[in-house]
């Protein structure tokens, strides 16, 4: 499917959905398709990412497929998303409001938030805001790993944070920031400033160094098996739930096979990491065998204990020095050109 084709099946599910929910307020598309001219084709595994403004807080509706486009809506008050100044800072926000990407807007409170990012989106200042907020992310994080908590929510603590370096390098280069493809983002923006060759120890902070192809596929089929036992479970009160569904299966897998069909085995190994460790937090306890494959996952990247995750979060730590350096160097040239 076209991507305008996919948008268009997206904004009649908003506006469907306003009619009988009239604390919805706005809304606006974020995610990977912002900016896509709407001839780019559609990939099975990606989705359309919506964002409803509420007036008040409301639960994150989830990934599902609405007239043959799957969707990914997510739910933010207008006090959790701010003024156009604090939207102009924050690297979550700003790029949804670099283009026209506004579905729905009764009340023109979106369209002046989306003027005035469109025009201070590249001030070095909001640029250097955005930056310091994604540090801030990695540092928080990355300080709190460890704990008490079960082996896959502490492995969830750790990952997050740490993928956060490959969203560094991307804010301050104007691009917008993606989840499960992130590295693949930072590669092609520290190629572009002329940083290729840092992208590897990038990689590293993330696999330890990684492993092979036919062992990443061996991971891929080790997860099928776990996500359709999870798929089967109820998943109510988990923010993710709906990703370990049937609508999110092709996501996970079709996402991971063009991966590892690229020869970005290494970078495939994120999203896999992350859904293990989230079927693992559905499951809770479940079978022995189970939990040697996802422990085989953890070893293979350097993670299996959690002083391997606490030395980890610790090396990473003392190298956010050098990749601040890196990060001013590309926002320079960014905001430059």
């Amino acid at each position: 499917m076209r991507v305008g084709a996919a948008r268009a099946v997206a904004v009649g599910w908003v506006r469907e959905r306003m009619r009988v929910d009239p604390s919805i307020e706005g809304a606006l598309f974020s995610g990977s398709t912002v900016g896509l001219p709407d001839d780019a084709v559609l990939p099975v595994w990606s989705d359309v990412d919506v964002l409803l403004v509420r007036r008040e807080p409301g639960a994150k509706v989830g990934k599902f497929v609405h007239r043959g486009v799957l969707l990914e809506v997510s739910t933010v008050t207008w006090e959790e998303l701010g003024g156009p100044e604090d939207v102009l800072g924050s690297w979550v926000f700003a790029p949804m409001f670099r283009t026209d990407g506004v579905i729905a807007d009764p009340s023109g409170r979106l369209a002046a938030v989306r003027g005035r990012v469109a025009a201070g989106f590249a001030d070095p200042v909001w640029v250097r805001a955005r930056c310091a907020g994604v540090r801030r992310r990695i540092e928080d994080g990355l300080r709190a790993v460890g704990g008490s908590a079960p082996v896959a929510e502490q492995v969830l603590a750790w990952v997050f944070p740490t993928s956060l370096l490959a969203v560094w390098p991307a804010v301050a280069g104007l691009a917008d920031p993606t989840v499960r493809r992130r590295y693949v983002r930072a590669e092609r923006v520290l190629s572009r400033f002329g940083f290729a060759d840092r992208y590897a120890g990038l990689l590293d902070t993330l696999d330890g160094g990684g492993v092979d192809a036919a062992r990443v596929r061996e991971h891929v089929a080790g997860l099928a098996v776990v996500f359709d036992e999870v798929a089967r479970l109820p998943r109510e009160g988990f923010a993710f739930g709906a990703d370990l569904g049937a609508a999110g299966r092709p996501v996970v897998f079709g996402g991971a096979a063009e991966l590892i069909a690229a020869g970005r085995h290494r970078e495939a190994m994120f999203w896999v990491l992350v859904t293990y460790a989230r079927c693992h937090v559905v499951s809770g306890a479940v079978a022995p065998e189970r939990e040697r494959a996802f422990g085989a996952v953890l070893a293979d990247l350097g993670v299996a204990s959690a002083a391997d995750r606490r030395r980890r979060a610790d090396g990473l730590l003392a190298a956010l020095p050098g990749w601040q350096a890196v990060v001013d160097a590309v926002a320079a040239e960014a905001v430059a050109g």
